[in-house]
């Protein structure tokens, strides 16, 4: 370890006076990003990534000095990867500007990765908002680039954060939008049941009966087979219990789809929103009465 410490250091100083030297034609910095990529590697070896992290900015530089905007997106993208293990905001700035370089030379599914590196980023740190934000930038560079696929799976989270945040019409306008484009995919299809199930979930936590009872014929239309399935039937159910004003009904129900087929985290959440509220509504009535 102290070994590779000292090789980084001695490798950082030369480069540094390649800088600080005179040289031909930019070779100075073509010397000098050949002994800072050796330096970061010697610092990540010796496990000191925030030495490893500001060698690896001062390689990028070079790159920059160079026009080399490719390599130094890269070396940018290798900072960042060091800095995750001590500092996010910095790891997250690094892969921004990776982000840009690579924008300018139009590495768009480059840039879609690392987009969504960042918003994973800001999901490790429960910045939920700003999660949002860089998955949507991320499904639309994939959108541009046709990597349907990972544009999906960047859709689905930002309809699965959108619903945590209470902006309901969000999430089922994207769930709507995934289950349409499956329907055309055989290999998609058979995801369609479980993207109108949620999609049904964030209707029923925005509290209107004649909404989901519309949503669920619009289902039906989209897919002929989602009524046959349990997931049609758990909205149906809990649509008249929501309608009765039914808690007990609304238990039973969910409990008995849960017995089957485990609800995760996510619907279990947004299902004891539309519980609490459904308990609120019980409670007012009885106070009237």
């Amino acid at each position: 370890m102290a070994d590779q410490l000292a090789r980084a250091e001695e490798f950082e100083k030369k480069a540094e006076k390649k800088l600080s030297g005179w040289g031909l034609f930019g070779s100075k910095y073509e010397d000098a990003a050949d002994l800072f990529d050796k330096a970061a590697n010697s610092f990540k070896l010796a496990k000191s990534w925030d030495k490893a992290g500001s060698t690896y900015l001062k390689l990028a530089n070079c790159h920059l000095k160079l026009e080399s905007k490719h390599e130094a997106s890269q070396a940018y993208v290798d900072a960042a990867h060091c800095y995750k293990k001590t500092n996010i905001n910095e790891a997250i700035s690094c892969l921004d500007h990776a982000v840009n370089l690579l924008c300018d030379i139009g590495r768009l599914s480059m840039a879609a990765r690392y987009l969504k590196e960042i918003a994973e980023l800001y999901e490790s740190e429960q910045n939920i908002e700003q999660g949002v934000v860089y998955y949507e930038k991320s499904a639309d560079f994939y959108q541009n680039e046709e990597v349907t696929t990972s544009a999906n799976q960047c859709k689905q989270k930002v309809a699965q954060f959108a619903a945590q945040l209470e902006h309901y019409q969000k999430s089922i306008e994207i769930y709507e939008e995934i289950a349409r484009q499956s329907l055309n995919n055989n290999l998609l299809k058979y995801g369609v049941k479980g993207h109108l199930l949620n999609a049904g979930i964030c209707q029923l936590c925005k509290g209107d009966v004649v909404a989901i009872n519309n949503a669920l014929e619009k289902y039906q239309e989209l897919d002929p087979t989602f009524s046959g399935t349990r997931e049609y039937r758990l909205l149906a159910d809990i649509a008249s219990a929501v309608d009765e004003e039914d808690v007990a009904k609304f238990t039973d129900v969910v409990k008995e789809f849960d017995s089957m087929t485990p609800l995760d985290s996510w619907k279990t959440t947004l299902l004891l929103r539309v519980k609490e509220k459904l308990k609120a509504k019980e409670l007012e009535e009885d106070d009237l009465t």
